[in-house]
């Protein structure tokens, strides 16, 4: 088999190499083409669980209380908030934002209804609205109001009066959520009892439809905040503006993904340029790992965008990856090229690039293998940007070794051999000292090796997974500063909402005894029979006995748990039906009954109505919606704590049963999202090993090898890891996939140092002897590699996205503890335990 796989590599690629160029440029061509139809995602559903089922009901709850997108504009004049001047130019701006296409409302301190400046009765209310332009209006009242009262204080005025927002609230598309609905239920039904024919017909075209619905959507989400954009910048000189909210985020990481690809692609290539000629010092062995890694990107790039495969914020980095490991494995081929030149001079072109490849070929498999190893395991991650990141690198890689086994050797067949120039490389000397320093200090570098290991485990114990989405962004960012602003003036920045459920009963209404929210008859004082005789429940229409939580009883509940809220310092503006009962009450004079409730609730104004109950109440559902949003910048945050402890409060000390508590939101989607890194951090790193473990056998048949080749790279992710938990850096999207990799890559030295181990061994018999002779030859290509690999990752540091920095700069740490593990722990090993059989008397 083997024979015939050399036979006709030497006759196709040797033979004829200007077609086989030809044939790859060919396809580079074809796969640009597709290069128009690339695209970005960096959507809200990007950053969540592929699996979690709170998305569905996270939309499901959006639509029913059709509580769509909202974007936010903080505006800081420079004059005072209430004089004229700030207000014309509020007002100016206001009709401005009003006229975006995609915007339905605005809510603004010159718009809202004014209920307490002064305060008047319902029939006055629904006579006519007031509002801060309305004619006469108290403007310290109105800001007193804005700062005080239970509807608008931390929303619109900030505690300084000094800022205000104008929330736009823009329309809900529902087609949006229902096409995803629609493609989620069928995903679900495919993986748990499969489809049919035509519901797998329907999944393929709805998944089509919504894709391009998607992209149609994003791009008038762009279009739109750029439109902003434009008219706050007529602004800038009267007052201070930021932009905030989801889908300027998305816009904002777009512009990052494009930004880190450019500068990401453009440096890597830069280096790579002034590396290889450093290195090498011929033009030939400049071009042509150039050309491979090139191609690889280009054509997988061009791939990508023919499939319509999107990058996100976290997958985006797979080119600048792909560069860095790609140029890894042609410089393995370009050093053996070059030693056997220098030892064969006399040879012709081709039995040097046949033997070059004939050595190469099996560890550089492996070492490809091993490295598609890591990136596979990241499918089991369950976060979507993650698996994507995974599958594409997986694909790039298989794709980079087929290049480099093909442009290269061809290539080098259509260059002149020239004179050998690898003499003069000292880089044999730099790789030998740590041989040395292993034979001399090896109970030393084992001791280092277990006190970094014990190190490693206490500081991976001091993981954590929560952080601040804030962070993510630089401090000079847009996105930043606006939620900044947001969080700490205005109510907080990220929303979470709790879904109070009622079991509906068979005679709602008519008596307390099946509503467990109804109060009993005993304990009803100035109840509306006593006050009113025509008060029977269920007689008038605006009884809200109807309502299983628009009475007394139960909105007592609910201001109870409202209250509660409002007292938890990472939690900003509470809003619920308690709003609602306050204002009545403060209207009335007093606490109302239950039919002054439902004649109140009819009473309300359609405007005011719409501010204080329909977002919050669907009868027809027996639900209540309590919405609050939570401070990112607080200190005190903890997500899944704060979930649980008014999951607590809700039940221990409110009296809701377990099963009519639920939570949603953008709080709940991205802790669910946090909340699953631990376990896919043990699940990569599990699957990592036991597939490079394999590996390792199939090469070496040796599991003593196997385990002594995989320490030090799981000592290298473990040095990460741990230091991550005692530096108190979190683990994120991007972090958590630095252990596999680390494991993956790494182990591609281990296997080439090994496999050139046996071999030196083989011929000289003696452990020392070829644990420097492999330094001194395999070593200088895990020298350059390793300079390339470090190097490439730390390039991400120029990214403008936190996660990525940290990703980059954390894993060329470990690809530095995994090169120094590989030439002083790993040789050092192989010393101890001897795994390639007793030394010769002849050596």
């Amino acid at each position: 088999m083997l024979t015939l796989l050399d036979s006709w590599y030497r006759a196709t690629i040797l033979r004829h190499p200007a077609i086989v160029l030809a044939v790859v440029v060919l396809v580079a061509i074809v796969a640009a083409l597709g290069l128009p139809n690339f695209k970005l995602d960096a959507s809200a559903d990007s950053l969540t669980l592929e699996s979690d089922q709170s998305i569905d009901y996270f939309r499901e709850i959006n639509q029913r209380y059709q509580s769509g997108d909202f974007l936010v504009v903080t505006y800081s004049p420079e004059a005072e908030m209430f004089s004229e001047e700030s207000l014309d130019t509020l007002e100016s701006l206001r009709d401005e934002l009003a006229e975006v296409q995609g915007v339905e409302s605005i809510n603004s301190i010159l718009d809202v209804p004014l209920l307490y400046s002064p305060m008047r009765s319902l029939d006055e209310q629904k006579e006519s609205t007031r509002t801060l332009q309305t004619e006469g209006v108290d403007k310290e009242a109105a800001k007193e109001e804005f700062l005080t009262s239970p509807i608008y204080r931390d929303t619109l005025l900030s505690p300084d009066a000094q800022t205000t927002a104008l929330q736009l609230n823009l329309e809900v598309d529902n087609r949006y959520i229902d096409l995803a609905r629609e493609r989620d239920a069928l995903r679900q039904k495919a993986s748990e009892e499969g489809l049919s024919e035509e519901e797998a017909q329907r999944l393929e075209q709805v998944s089509q439809e919504f894709r391009s619905y998607r992209t149609q959507a994003a791009e008038k989400d762009r279009a739109r905040v750029q439109t902003i954009r434009t008219i706050l910048e007529g602004y800038d000189e009267r007052a201070e503006v930021f932009l905030g909210g989801v889908s300027m985020i998305t816009a904002d990481m777009i512009a990052f993904i494009k930004s880190d690809l450019v500068v990401f692609g453009s440096a890597i290539l830069v280096f790579i340029i002034l590396m290889l000629a450093f290195i090498f010092r011929q033009w030939r062995f400049v071009i042509l790992p150039l050309a491979t890694c090139v191609f690889s990107v280009l054509i997988m790039l061009g791939w990508l965008s023919w499939i319509d495969w999107r990058l996100t914020v976290i997958s985006s980095n797979f080119v600048a990856l792909l560069l860095i490991l790609t140029l890894a494995l042609t410089i393995h081929l370009i050093v053996r090229y070059r030693e056997l030149h220098a030892q064969h001079a006399d040879w012709p072109q081709e039995s040097l690039v046949l033997e070059t490849v004939r050595q190469m070929a099996r560890p550089c498999l492996y070492t490809a293998l091993t490295t598609m190893v890591a990136f596979v395991s990241l499918v089991v991650s369950d976060i979507r940007p993650v698996i994507d990141f995974g599958w594409m690198m997986t694909i790039g890689l298989s794709l980079a070794f087929v290049l480099a086994f093909v442009l290269i050797p061809s290539g080098l067949m259509l260059w002149p051999k020239g004179e050998p120039k690898d003499k003069g490389d000292q880089s044999g000397a730099i790789t030998l000292i740590f041989s040395r320093f292993a034979e001399r200090y090896g109970t030393l570098v084992i001791l280092i090796a277990l006190v970094a290991a014990l190190v490693s485990v206490y500081g991976s114990t001091l993981l954590k997974v929560e952080n601040q989405f804030i962070d993510y962004f630089h401090e000079d960012t847009e996105i930043y500063q606006g939620m900044s602003v947001i969080d700490q003036k205005l109510g907080g920045t990220i929303n979470l909402d709790i879904i109070l459920t009622a079991e509906p009963s068979e005679d709602a209404g008519a008596n307390g005894e099946d509503d467990p929210f109804a109060e009993p008859e005993s304990a009803a004082d100035e109840s509306a029979a006593e006050d009113d005789p025509f008060a029977a429940p269920g007689e008038e229409e605006g009884d809200s006995s109807q309502s299983a939580w628009f009475n007394r009883a139960a909105l007592d509940n609910i201001k109870e748990l409202h209250n509660y809220l409002e007292s938890l310092p990472e939690v900003g503006k509470v809003n619920s039906l308690a709003i609602a009962y306050e204002v009545a009450t403060d209207i009335n004079g007093g606490r109302l009954n239950n039919f002054e409730l439902g004649v109140m609730r009819n009473s309300l104004p359609e405007n005011i109505k719409k501010v204080l109950i329909e977002p919050y109440l669907s009868d027809e559902h027996n639900q209540a919606r309590v919405s609050l949003r939570v401070k990112e910048t607080s200190p005190e945050l903890n997500r899944i704590q704060l979930v649980e402890k008014i999951r607590e409060y809700a039940v221990e000390e409110v009296g809701f049963e377990e099963d009519q508590v639920r939570f949603t939101g953008m709080l709940v989607l991205y802790n669910n999202m946090l909340q699953s890194l631990f376990s896919s951090q043990i699940v990569t790193l599990g699957a990592v090993f036991v597939g490079i473990m394999a590996m390792f056998l199939v090469l070496f048949h040796s599991l003593k090898i196997a385990i002594i080749a995989i320490l030090p790279n799981m000592l290298a992710a473990g040095v990460v890891l741990g230091g991550m938990g005692l530096a108190g850096i979190p683990l994120d999207m991007m972090t958590i996939t630095i252990a596999a990799i680390t494991v993956g890559v790494g182990v591609d030295h281990a296997i080439h140092y090994l496999y050139r181990f046996r071999m030196e061994f083989a011929e000289r018999g003696r452990y020392v002897d070829s644990m420097h002779a492999s330094h001194a030859s395999i070593g200088r290509a895990m020298y350059y590699t390793a300079i390339i690999i470090i190097v490439g990752f730390s390039i991400l540091a120029l990214s403008e996205f936190i996660p990525s920095i940290y990703f980059g700069l954390l894993t060329a740490l470990a690809m530095f503890a995994a090169i120094l593990g590989s030439l002083t722990l790993l040789p050092k090993l192989v010393l101890v335990t001897k795994p390639f059989g007793k030394e010769s008397d002849a050596g």
